[in-house]
């Protein structure tokens, strides 16, 4: 199918960003908006596209998904292409996906190999590059990526024991190699050796089902790990972005951080803002299984502080962590919780959970629905202007958003590659009635029509001159050492 398109205009909607609202007109013309104004002229062949009673929005960005992952045993089964595509029919038109490599991996190669399966999307992506290991090759990759592959971003996972797990040398050495070259060291905030107590002891009292895991990943143990990414980073004095934030202790952390003038980002996941740890418990095993994650879902006092977060600023992002496994796969751990693989589904109703229970409920205004899931990860991340934002020279990721509109999420009619629906049975209001990705109309509100391939690698440069600046600072206010008189051996 083609994607080339004559211009269009979308008249008569509401314009939306995370500063404010405007009625406007929006002109499109190949894969760049043009011009944003009231009552445009447009050229003599526009198609013209009726938003009236509608929001017109920036496309969502997702900053954390994994597409095709290869983990526990297993490989998720949703792919670039089914997974973008889901993600355009929820209004989301790029996802931020992760470069995980093995250990003794090199950097370079996965990063290719993620490239390779990639080529299939339907919108645009990126890659955070994880740091498993550590040696002089991980060193130099580093700076391959962020100087010429667009890569200002790099993941370490505190959890996994045996597996992935980064252990306080490899997150300093990491996150000084990244200090360096001006990159964004993100974590996944879990205490790994406790955890991997923890699983052997709570399998050991009987717990072997679902149910073990939330027992086995208490919030105690991410606040640690959040607390000690926090202080490795203040020491080291470089940025730091924390995955999927799920519970009272590590917004603490967070929030002590940030208020103390610390430059701490922190993202929460749509589900963790409205499931809560009962799902652990349900007595069909395979509908339990569907939830395990990591972290876990909590109990609902912690959802209730987040959305706290998420409205104060303390929580700037909203991902979804999409990694898909169908019941078959889950149950590789049918007698051993610790054997199910980690992850659920997400990507296509992100978008409307958020305006459902956040904007619909006044908890957010529209323009902070903008910028929790598309501005903000555009300017942490530092793509900003192309993406983010409905203006003049930024790509045509527009979504035209219907706040009346009602669905009822299910797995039966979603386009998500897996054969569960955490919201099973969830009514929505507010769903993306059209999605453009680079002015291709890739759904319509009823049907897909995303093209194989046309999703795009965007590079995000690294912010060398902001740390260069920081650096100086840093000297400046750095005492200076104390001229001593030694004293001579005897």
């Amino acid at each position: 199918m083609s994607t080339k398109s004559q211009p269009t205009v979308i008249r008569g909607g509401t314009v939306v960003s995370a500063e404010g609202e405007t009625r406007a007109d929006v002109l499109m013309s190949g894969e760049t908006i043009v011009a944003v104004g009231k009552d445009l002229d447009v050229p003599a062949g526009t198609t013209v596209v009726d938003a009236s009673g509608a929001w017109v929005i920036p496309g969502g960005i997702d900053p954390h998904t994994h597409m095709e992952l290869p983990f526990m045993g297993t490989v998720a089964s949703e792919d670039f292409f089914s997974g973008t595509s889901a993600a355009a029919a929820g209004g989301t038109t790029m996802c931020i996906d992760f470069v995980i490599p093995n250990p003794q991996q090199r950097l370079m190669d996965a990063f290719h190999l993620w490239k390779g399966w990639a080529k299939k999307a339907a919108a645009d992506y990126s890659f955070h590059v994880a740091v498993t290991w550590w040696d002089d090759s991980v060193h130099k990759d580093m700076g391959e990526l962020a100087e010429h592959h667009g890569v200002n971003s790099f993941k370490h996972f505190m959890a996994y024991k045996g597996a992935i797990m980064c252990d306080d040398e490899v997150l300093v050495n990491s996150f000084t190699r990244a200090k360096e070259l001006g990159a964004l060291c993100t974590v996944h905030a879990e205490n790994g050796e406790l955890v991997y107590r923890l699983q052997k002891e709570i399998y050991e009292r009987g717990f072997r089902g679902p149910e073990g895991h939330p027992l086995s990943r208490p919030p105690e143990v991410e606040g640690e790990a959040a607390n000690r990414a926090i202080r490795i980073a203040e020491v080291l004095g470089v940025p730091l972005y924390l995955v999927h934030t799920s519970c009272i202790d590590a917004l603490e952390a967070v929030t002590r951080a940030r208020l103390e003038g610390q430059q701490v980002f922190a993202e929460v996941l749509a589900q963790h803002l409205v499931i809560d740890d009962s799902v652990y418990r349900n007595p069909d095993w395979n509908a339990a299984a569907h939830y395990v994650m990591s972290p876990p879902f909590r109990a609902k006092e912690h959802q209730a502080a987040l959305w706290k977060g998420l409205q104060a600023g303390m929580l700037q992002t909203t991902a979804t962590d999409h990694c898909c496994f169908c019941t078959p796969q889950k149950q590789a751990g049918l007698e051993d919780f610790r054997k199910i693989p980690n992850g659920t589904g997400g990507v296509e109703d992100r978008m409307s959970i958020l305006w459902h229970h956040g904007v619909r409920t006044g908890k957010l205004s529209p323009s902070e629905f903008v910028a929790v899931t598309s501005t903000n990860a555009a300017r942490i991340f530092n793509i900003y202007g192309k993406k983010g934002v409905i203006a003049a020279g930024a790509d045509a990721d527009v979504v035209i958003w219907d706040p009346n509109q009602t669905r009822t999420i299910s797995a039966k009619t979603h386009h998500q590659k897996i054969d569960f629906n955490i919201y099973e049975g969830m009514e929505v209001t507010g769903n993306a009635a059209k999605t453009f990705v680079r002015g291709h109309l890739a759904w319509d509100g009823t049907n897909l029509h995303t093209v194989e391939g046309f999703g795009r690698y965007v590079d995000r440069p690294c912010f060398a001159r902001f740390y260069e600046s920081q650096k100086t600072r840093n000297a400046q206010s750095q005492p200076k050492p104390v001229e001593r008189v030694l004293p001579t051996r005897s």
